[in-house]
């Protein structure tokens, strides 16, 4: 099974798409990636949704990724007598620590000390998402008086965002340390870190994390933007994710920041995927709005490895649906010429390395001779990864002897996995690679295909090799 276009697609599983049946179905629909979002289930939960992926996998001979979302530092209210309170603009209102007292219409608890640490007088507290908002008029050891701002429903354990303030906490809690740790034993192919605001964030996470998975930074701090270039250099790839991002800061602001995401990932030849509200209407509808429709045409257009559903596959009434959407909308997107006519234009510069000389070449190599497919060789990854990072119209074979890198090549633009046996030599090379592209549909008997590879074969990033072989007749 082939996918008939470059970008790619992660699904959110949970209570809608949690059968191993329905996996396989999602799969067999259009997903690249399933994501499991450990701010909801229990291990045993997860658990079951490896078991199911990975009988999916073994079903259909394609390799899957799996996405361990992790839930990072949560920031919530504590809860109210009554449950909720109305709060209207001009109201004043006292934010806590005293959790033995329950909320009431002047005040409610607010177990974080981290968020009275870095207040400031004039700091906005945007609560539900943004939908109430308060401002700090006072604050002491432990209390925040505020003046409402946006009037609205205060209810138990809604969540709080402090815009541009960076507090003392960490991006791995303890929570989030269990279940990496539980992710890596179960085999996730990539971690991702919430609420990142810093690069020392990332550092810590990748000392738990290591090379025993990819690590994903999601982007949902205005902080962690001012931190780009050198969270990108310490991350394996990057996930736009606009609800947070777009409660941070100003809507008007997420479009130039996810394109100036987008375009930092692949000027670094990382991994990015766009994600958050992508086809939301289709919770509840068969069908998505114009606008979503336009929405992920657009992170196409970008040039974005992937594209992500959440909640319409998550908890939606039309989980197969919203795949097989995103992925018509992907391969409509490809098909029109202005498609790689704005990847080529938007083609980044080379680094001076044998790597990029080598994937520059076989990209224009395989432009010019008209080659079915880039077939590249990869033990790490590394030489699929600067194949991609050249968007070549051809699709990339990425041929590796690592069930755990075909796997997390999964999520990357452009890449079609397969599983092989090791490298014996220059012959064993040109026969694998002809016969895979063959048997893959990629190319047919009479075509060339592009050949990129590393000698010493399996030498993690050592691509250094460039051959042009034609599929047997």
């Amino acid at each position: 099974m082939r996918r008939q276009r470059s970008p790619k697609i992660v699904a959110t599983l949970g209570p809608a798409s949690s059968s191993p049946e329905r996996i396989r179905a999602l799969f067999e629909a259009g997903v690249d990636v399933f994501r499991l979002n450990f701010s909801h289930g229990t291990h045993d939960d997860h658990h079951a949704l490896f078991e199911a992926i990975r009988q999916a996998e073994a079903e259909t001979g394609r390799p899957i990724g799996i996405l361990a979302d992790m839930q990072g530092p949560k920031l919530r209210l504590g809860n109210f007598a009554q449950g909720r309170i109305e709060l209207k603009e001009g109201a004043k209102f006292r934010l806590d620590l005293n959790e033995g007292e329950l909320g009431d219409q002047h005040r409610a608890p607010l177990p974080h000390p981290e968020i009275f640490a870095a207040i400031e007088k004039d700091t906005d507290l945007l609560i539900d998402d943004g939908k109430v908002r308060l401002r700090v008029t006072k604050h002491g050891d432990g209390y925040a008086d505020c003046v409402c701002v946006v009037g609205g429903t205060l209810s138990n354990h809604k969540g709080i965002n402090l815009p541009n303030v960076i507090l003392p906490l960490s991006a791995v809690t303890e929570k989030d340390r269990a279940d990496i740790a539980f992710a890596l034993q179960q085999g996730a192919d990539w971690v991702a870190l919430s609420f990142v605001q810093r690069p020392e964030d990332v550092a810590e996470g990748r000392k738990q994390i290591g090379k025993n998975a990819g690590l994903m930074v999601k982007l949902e701090k205005p902080s962690a933007i001012r931190h780009l270039d050198e969270i990108i250099d310490l991350s394996d790839a990057l996930m736009v994710a606009r609800g947070d991002l777009g409660v941070e800061m100003p809507p008007e602001d997420v479009p130039t920041v996810q394109r100036r995401i987008v375009h930092a990932c692949r000027l670094a030849g990382k991994p990015v995927i766009v994600a958050t509200q992508m086809l939301e209407s289709m919770i509840q509808a068969p069908t998505p709005t114009r606008a979503e429709a336009s929405d992920v045409a657009t992170a196409v257009y970008e040039g974005a490895d992937a594209v992500m559903l959440s909640a319409e596959t998550a908890v939606g009434q039309y989980p197969i649906e919203a795949v097989s959407m995103m992925d018509r909308i992907a391969r409509r997107v490809q098909a029109n010429p202005l498609y790689f006519t704005t990847m080529e234009a938007g083609r980044m510069a080379h680094e001076d390395t044998n790597s990029d000389a080598i994937s520059a070449a076989a990209c224009q190599v395989a432009a010019q001779v008209g080659a079915a497919a880039i077939v590249s060789f990869t033990s790490s990854g590394a030489t699929a990864l600067r194949a991609a990072r050249e968007r070549p119209a051809a699709p990339i074979l990425a041929m590796t002897p690592n069930l755990g890198t075909a796997r997390r090549l999964a999520l990357l633009w452009g890449a079609h996995c397969v599983h092989s046996a090791d490298i014996r030599g220059f012959q064993d090379m040109v026969q694998k690679a002809v016969r895979a592209a063959h048997r893959e549909g990629i190319a047919q008997p009479g075509q060339r295909v592009v050949i990129t590879a590393g000698v010493p074969f399996g030498t993690p990033g050592a691509t250094n090799i460039l051959r042009i072989a034609w599929v047997d007749r």
